[in-house]
């Protein structure tokens, strides 16, 4: 029976050891929550980091069985380990890099990142050995980025999820982290991955397109000839638990308790985790400049506020509380009267009951964080609140303001604004707040915590990835072996190769392509193998190829078959009589092209023009094209050109030039009796591809749709795959020159 693996930092449990008793106990949050229904319904198994345990060996076994009763798994973590990997890298530089707080990215970072991921490797390792064949994995959060990846390699068949509970930063903000690219392709391995919001996946989605260069086609991408889904997944809270608890007789006699301290004052209810990005001062500053603006409410409302410890052995969030109970201090000093204080303050955890009585007792709770991935607590009011009454502010950059639009909304960096919300909310007719609470309540009942859960469950179910064709990709790799095989045993081949994007990687500009030492190396081997003749077919202008390639023993195309020169030494001949008449009419349009798109240039050859964007913002170039291949195409009728839409180039062309061409002359060479192997990556290949005669073989490189029945990721394993034909000669032939 297949199984759910849950990922995550810590264990849903909390140990304690008294008088040398290991005592285990569940723990209560958003996570434990959600995944309590998947967890204890099915035979799952909670991988993650106990907490502080003794590494005394008989606690640690007498632990494990406790653990083994709960299905959770332990991942050991030493002191330096938790030191460097949680506190440092994952709540010293991600956090506040993943929530905007780019000023408090720790200085010196790179001293952690090897323990980031040694410790992502560790949990890994162990999640690997705990799987079966047909078990998924879900990972959770930004501290376990790398471990998708890393049980892909492990464990290449597991269906993987991955899900971020923090806000994914904008590209510009993400990719100052120096490990961007490790980040990404580690998140990558999975076959889903989930955020809360919308904008959190379309950040995701540019920065894999700025950094990796995939592509995102709406919720799928492909990477690494895999695809990936990408889906927006909000999480909830246990809403029906805190309706209940809210409408338990002990919970509404403390209700009745506060408002009567409250003594007829309007309350305002904040309850927030100890944590700069809560925008904690900015609320109390927005309340100082409302009772500074209206002294008159000072005698009217008050103000509770909890804050809950959190990390409270980083000496920077000590200092921060310390600057907020002096901020407290400071404004209760100068607003409070004989009869009030605004602001009643509480360091304090508190239990669930009196934490749902004050969610009660609320006229107005505010959620006003800078940043945060979701915000439970605007939920957990909501859901508190079966009276249908109280006012929910939420900050416009909550995760939650992406669901809750009956809330009123606030930009917390706006203190004024905040202070001159909250005074309008306290006087919000009772029509029109019990009209946005039963919208609110209705949205929060229906997607809940255990409605988040197994919609991700179900998604990661169906999500396409390597394991939803294991048959057809072993099939695959057995074709492309026995094709490799004939090819290896052929004593009279041809090898028509493209160069951009099949040989060399793509470059940033065309310029920039040079071919390298090893590239050359290969190209020579090819050519002096016996029996073989080599090709280079390219839309390269002809000067650029014989400068590049013009020394070596093999035949060059340039601009998609109008020049050849078949023969080392030979001259270039036209295949193709040269109109060019055309130009004129496309050029100014490419040139007004080029200047709305920085970083795209134009190419100028003879028998034709590319607009190359590689190097323009992907998505800007990206819409650049559509519109440009629009105009152009209103434009050809008239004109005797064609267009090609090649890897980030739009490429106009004499009529009737195409790759496709080089083919019947090469093809009949000598005795004409050749296995013929074409090898490219882009449209202007699949001309090529259309004209092979029977029994010729084609390799696509990359992704994407293709008339070629065999495909290679990238121009790294084309090397390896014409590399391989050197291992294998075939019998001896009399010397053939690369037309045979």
């Amino acid at each position: 029976m297949s199984r759910l693996l849950i990922v995550s930092n810590r264990l849903p449990i909390t140990v304690k050891s008294e008088q040398g008793k290991i005592r285990v106990s569940e723990s209560i949050g958003g996570l434990a929550t959600g995944l309590r229904g998947p967890h204890q319904s099915g035979e799952s198994l909670w991988v993650g980091w106990p907490g502080e345990v003794s590494s005394h060996e008989g606690q640690r076994s007498r632990l494990e069985k406790e653990l083994a009763d709960l299905r959770a798994v332990p991942v050991y973590l030493t002191e330096s380990e938790i030191n460097r990997y949680y506190e440092a890298f994952s709540n010293g530089v991600l956090w506040p890099l993943f929530h905007y707080q780019t000023d408090l990215i720790q200085r010196d970072a790179w001293r952690h990142w090897e323990t980031y991921r040694e410790v992502n490797r560790h949990f890994a390792e162990v999640v690997a050995r705990e799987y079966r064949s047909g078990d998924m994995v879900w990972v959770h959060d930004y501290q376990l980025t790398l471990v998708p990846a890393m049980l892909r390699r492990l464990i290449p068949r597991a269906r993987i999820g991955f899900f971020l509970h923090i806000p994914f930063p904008s590209s510009e903000v993400f990719r100052i982290l120096p490990w961007r690219s490790q980040m990404l392709e580690g998140i990558l391995g999975a076959d889903l991955i989930g955020f809360h919001t919308f904008s959190y996946m379309r950040h995701f989605a540019r920065a894999i397109l700025l950094v990796l260069g995939a592509e995102s086609q709406g919720e799928m991408l492909t990477f690494e000839e895999r695809k990936i889904l990408m889906g927006v997944f909000p999480i909830g809270v246990d809403a029906a638990e805190f309706g209940r608890l809210a409408d338990q007789e002990s919970v509404l006699a403390k209700v009745e308790a506060v408002r009567q301290e409250c003594g007829g004052r309007k309350m305002i209810l904040g309850v927030d985790r100890l944590d700069y990005t809560k925008g904690l001062p900015r609320r109390m500053l927005a309340m100082d400049r409302l009772l500074e603006r209206e002294p008159g409410l000072r005698d009217k409302v008050r103000m509770i506020q909890i804050v809950v410890p959190s990390r409270t052995r980083v000496d920077s969030y000590e200092q921060y509380r310390q600057n907020l109970d002096e901020l407290v201090g400071r404004i209760n000093g100068a607003h409070a009267t004989v009869n009030s204080v605004p602001i009643h303050y509480l360091y304090r955890s508190i239990p669930q009951t009196e934490l749902v009585a004050l969610y009660r007792s609320a006229d107005l709770m505010l959620v006003t964080p800078l940043r945060d991935g979701m915000n439970l607590v605007a939920k957990e009011f909501v859901a508190s609140r079966p009276d249908e009454d109280g006012i929910l502010m939420l900050s416009e950059f909550a995760g939650a303001a992406e669901e809750l639009r009956e809330a009123v909304s606030v930009n917390p960096y706006d203190i004024d604004g905040v202070a001159t919300t909250i005074s309008n909310s306290l006087s919000l007719p009772e029509e029109e707040r019990r009209a946005r609470m039963r919208v609110l309540r209705s949205r929060v009942l229906t997607y809940d915590c255990y409605h988040w859960a197994n919609s991700f469950i179900k998604a990661l179910e169906t999500a396409p990835g390597v394991t939803a064709q294991p048959v057809e990709a072993q099939s695959a790799h057995a074709r492309m072996e026995a094709m490799h095989e004939k090819l290896s045993g052929s004593d009279r081949l041809l090898l028509l190769l493209d160069y951009d994007g099949t040989l060399v990687p793509l470059a940033s500009s065309p310029q920039l392509a040079v071919p390298d030492p090893e590239v050359k190396k290969l190209l020579q081997a090819l050519a002096a193998r016996p029996g073989t003749a080599v090709h280079i077919v390219s839309g390269r202008p002809a000067p650029v190829l014989e400068s590049w390639l013009g020394g070596m023993p093999i035949g060059l195309h340039a601009e998609h078959g109008f020049w050849s020169r078949p023969e080392p030494g030979s001259p270039w001949q036209r295949n193709s009589p040269d109109d060019s008449s055309w130009k004129e009419a496309v050029l100014p349009v490419l040139e007004q092209f080029a200047s709305w798109t920085p970083g795209s240039l134009i190419e100028r050859k003879s028998a034709g023009l590319a607009w190359h964007y590689r190097m323009a913002d992907p998505e800007l170039g990206k819409a650049h094209a559509r519109d440009l291949q629009n105009r152009i195409e209103a434009m050809l009728p008239g004109l005797a050109a064609e267009m090609v839409m090649g890897h980030k180039v739009v490429e106009v062309r004499a009529r009737g030039i195409h790759k496709g061409m080089v083919v019947p002359s090469l093809a009949v060479a000598g005795d004409g009796d050749w296995t013929i192997l074409a090898v490219g990556d882009d449209r202007s290949d699949e001309e090529l591809f259309a004209a092979l005669p029977p029994g010729s073989f084609a390799i696509h490189v990359g992704s994407g749709e293709s008339r070629a029945g065999y495909r290679l990721p990238d121009p790294a394993a084309v090397r390896d795959f014409l590399s391989r034909l050197l291992e294998a000669e075939p019998r001896e032939q009399p010397l053939l020159n690369s037309r045979g």
